[in-house]
């Protein structure tokens, strides 16, 4: 039988089971309604208050789609009271929600138990990096179930940090260890594409046991060697060759299952609440085609008072207009301190006429969509990253953390966006790199070619028959590979 009436024929039982952070619970809440959509039984597990802040299932998926709760630890010390995932905690403390991940052993161990006793043993466990502990439970009941990893970073960023017989063969404990890229073990990597000094402290602590009692790169590791295979929230048109050089590094096939968006059907496209259009898109329907940057770095970018500052100045000695998602950073301010407080003074107020400081809900998609605005200021998470290009948007990078530096090169090589110029060493920018950045995508001549280029990007990203072909052919490895070992 082939794949594709194998895969017209045989219908799965998955369990899904994301990190603790909600870069990851919504992609892999997108992985699991394509699941239900093609007449797959989708089981998404996370703790209670991550599921309860989850989007709702929509109502045509609910009979196929589950979310369950698992009991978190009761006390994890040194973690807040209610503390669940990564938006819950400073940047800090996120080696101890990796703990109370860990902590979830026993409750999965027993969800798991209960459903081969009730007579619904999954075909597969998808999981994330940090579930080292999981393939042993998944062996144990009801015999072996497979798993397979579902890694939402880029793709380039796991080749970069390399399998295990890499790093045994070239060691790298150094901040310039991780400053070029891994040419002594995989010499077509991109020769752009490496971290900056100032961002790879964080490659030397994930190979290093933090506050969970193992390395973030142990973790990884051992999940893709148990695993059978290894998904992407990727494809060949964002990041060509890669899957191929994954699957040679690793050993391993390397799967992409497309970029997990489709901008119809993302939500709120129109950015409705309660029937009420979004306040940030009627002022967007204000303002002149493509003349917006819209400025957002997420909720856990490790931001200080003088970064807000920098940008904020930076931005408006750039002139332009600007929609900025101003998301106060965990662990900065105090709970009350207004937002005015963390910005220059004065700066609403000398803005106003051509700028806006949205403090509430933004539909990103939705926003990134509007004909106003022009281009992203972004801190380079891979979902931003992907939902701008998608859209046709071209980038203003500042990178913080984790693979946000390399996403910043990788995009940089496709000619899509700038960074922000920043000290090496320390990783400081000033008002006029930011400045700088923003002109040259928004204003300069410059920014045609990279608009250009991001439009290209756009149309091989928004094929949505290619972008569903991926999503079948993941389902046909799920069916091939579900009886025997890769």
């Amino acid at each position: 039988m082939s794949d594709a009436a194998a895969a017209a024929t045989t219908k799965l039982d998955v369990v899904l089971f994301p990190w603790l952070a909600f870069g990851h619970m919504i992609p892999y809440l997108e992985l699991a309604k394509r699941l239900a959509a093609r007449g797959h039984a989708a089981t998404f597990l996370s703790t209670p208050r991550n599921i309860a802040r989850l989007p709702p299932v929509p109502p045509h998926l609910s009979p196929r789609l589950r979310l369950v709760a698992l009991p978190p630890p009761a006390i994890v010390d040194g973690l807040p009271e209610g503390a669940e995932s990564t938006a819950d905690v400073p940047p800090e403390k996120n080696e101890l929600i990796k703990k109370l991940a860990d902590g979830l052993a026993s409750p999965f161990a027993a969800f798991l138990a209960g459903a081969v006793a009730a007579g619904r043993r999954p075909d597969w466990i998808v999981h994330d990096f940090c579930h080292h502990w999981l393939h042993p439970i998944a062996a144990s009941h009801g015999g072996s179930v497979p798993c397979a990893a579902f890694l939402i970073v880029q793709a380039t960023t796991v080749a970069f940090l390399g399998p295990r017989w890499a790093h045994a063969a070239h060691p790298r404990v150094t901040r310039e260890d991780f400053a070029s890229p891994p040419t002594k073990w995989c010499p077509s990597f991109p020769p752009g594409v490496a971290y900056r000094r100032h961002e790879a402290d964080w490659a030397v602590g994930a190979f290093q046991p933090n506050a969970s009692g193992i390395s973030d790169i142990e973790r990884m590791w051992q999940i893709i060697e148990r695993t059978r295979f290894t998904i992407y929230r990727s494809c060949d048109e964002m990041e060509p060759g890669v899957f191929t050089l994954l699957t040679d590094l690793f050993r391993k096939p390397a799967i992409p299952a497309g970029v997990l968006l489709q901008p119809d059907l993302a939500g709120d496209n129109d950015g409705s609440l309660s029937g009420v259009r979004s306040e940030v898109l009627q002022w967007l329907d204000s303002q002149p085609p493509k003349s917006v940057i819209y400025v957002a770095l997420g909720s856990e970018a490790p931001l200080t008072t003088n970064n807000l500052h920098e940008l904020a100045l930076g931005l408006e000695l750039a002139g332009v207009r600007f929609l900025w998602a101003f998301r106060k950073p965990t662990g900065m301010s105090a709970p009350g301190t207004d937002v005015g407080e963390l910005l220059p003074a004065g700066f609403e107020e000398r803005t106003r006429d051509h700028g806006l400081v949205w403090t509430g809900w933004v539909p990103q998609v939705a926003v990134l969509a509007h004909g106003a605005v022009g281009a992203f200021l972004t801190h380079c998470g891979w979902g931003s990253t992907i939902e701008s290009l998608v859209l046709g948007r071209p980038l203003v990078m500042l990178p913080f953390v984790v693979d946000q530096g390399l996403i910043a090169r990788t995009m940089t090589e496709r000619g899509v966006g700038v960074e922000v110029a920043r000290d090496d060493g320390d990783g400081s920018f000033g008002t006029d790199d930011v400045t700088a950045a923003v002109r040259r995508v928004m204003v300069e001549e410059e920014g045609k070619t990279f608009a250009t280029n991001a439009e290209r990007m756009k149309e091989v990203l928004g094929d949505q028959q290619r972008q569903d072909e991926y999503m079948d052919e993941l389902v046909g490895c799920l069916i091939r590979y579900k009886d025997d070992n890769c």
